[in-house]
């Protein structure tokens, strides 16, 4: 095997498929990122028996040949070569990576050992803006659980119905809804599928610059095709809880708040309730203020005020600061939230409507 590529061109090769690498295995296969060079191109595969990552570049092919080079060794080889023509010759069971003044030899492992790339024929697909879709995930992929006992909360459950997308995902202590109005003009009637949270959002950070990528499943895959790169994970199995059943018909209470005032007054009242994460929300609708406070197991207390636009019953509610965090931060570029409350004993539901509406869902905690 020898062939030629740019620098440029194979450290963003390998950027794509570091995701697939095992981060540990007994496997020293697992470890390594097969190269194989056919017909003036070059494609990159890893895997960890979860998840496959496939990557196509073009390059200059010389003899074709297939080899699995140890990853991060080869991640962070190039990484330091000048933008230049890169070459590599394989003899034996090294590999000679040769850039201008520089030379390498690695050793290589037996292609043969490889995993095959999973084999797919869609039942389900929709193509749908990478940009948009990227968003959203950012939006909601964090609030899917990490119990292992109860796998159909680990994922993101995505519909698409005329011409709108929707991605759930929950904890059971918070709830997370977003959705936005695309052209999905190509779509016949619905699609729905329940999304492992980490190879959702990994597949669109690796194909994100994509203009727009497919999502397809099989009985066991979920698949994520962008340009020259395919990204294959499990598929979870079982039916996703009827979240909307969680949702209030109704609110006796209506707050409206600034972003950016919250997010400052939330995070001067936590530094006290680093040991209990308990923040009250004391709600004042006669006078439009709404005071954050905290006490540590120490009994070190400290409160912030917040003008607010509220309408409806007064009271006091307290969360989890950690929960209101994770909505406020992926509403840093938004200018107003709205707190909606059936009672002050219930969940609070966040919302914030723009060109991605979003609803964050979040249980209250004893005070």
């Amino acid at each position: 095997m020898k062939f030629t590529v740019s620098q440029s061109a194979l450290s963003d090769a390998i950027a794509v498929v570091m995701k697939g690498i095992a981060p540990s295995s007994t496997l020293p296969i697992l470890s390594g990122v097969l190269v194989r060079a056919a017909d003036g191109v070059l494609e990159f595969q890893t895997s960890n028996y979860t998840i496959s990552i496939r990557h196509r570049i073009a390059a200059r092919v010389d003899e074709e040949g297939q080899v699995v080079i140890p990853c991060k060794m080869l991640s962070n080889i190039v990484k330091t070569l000048p933008d230049a023509p890169v070459s590599f010759e394989l003899a034996e069971r090294q590999v000679t990576i040769t850039c201008e003044r520089s030379t390498f030899r690695l050793n290589t492992l037996d292609a043969g050992d490889f995993p095959e790339f999973p084999t797919f024929a869609l039942e389900r697909s929709v193509e749908l803006p990478a940009n948009i879709l990227t968003e959203m995930v950012g939006r909601v992929w964090r609030v899917t659980s990490t119990d292992k006992n109860r796998p159909v909360l680990n994922g993101v459950y995505m519909t698409v119905e005329n011409n709108t997308i929707r991605l759930v995902a929950t904890d059971s202590y918070r709830l997370a809804v977003c959705d936005t109005q695309v052209e999905t003009s190509s779509l016949e009637g619905s699609f729905e599928l329940n999304v492992p949270a980490d190879a959702f959002n990994d597949a669109l950070a690796i194909t994100g610059g994509q203009g727009s990528i497919l999502i397809g499943s099989t009985d066991t895959q979920v698949v994520f095709v962008a340009g020259n790169t395919t990204y294959v994970a499990r598929r979870i199995e079982g039916v996703y809880p009827n979240y909307k059943a969680l949702l209030p018909a109704s609110c006796a209470t209506t707050v409206k708040i600034d972003v950016a005032a919250l997010t400052s007054a939330l995070k001067r009242v936590s530094t006290v309730a680093q040991a209990n994460s308990a923040v009250k929300f004391d709600i004042s609708a006669e006078t439009g203020q709404m005071m954050l406070s905290a006490i540590s197991n120490d009994q070190d207390a400290a409160t912030a005020t917040v003008e607010v636009e509220a309408e409806g019953a007064s009271g006091v509610i307290a969360f989890n600061y950690h929960y209101i965090f994770g909505c406020l931060n992926v509403l840093s570029r938004e200018k107003e939230i709205t707190l909606e409350l059936q009672s002050y004993n219930q969940a609070g539901v966040f919302k914030s409507y723009d060109k991605i509406n979003y609803l964050y869902l979040v249980m209250p905690v004893r005070i």
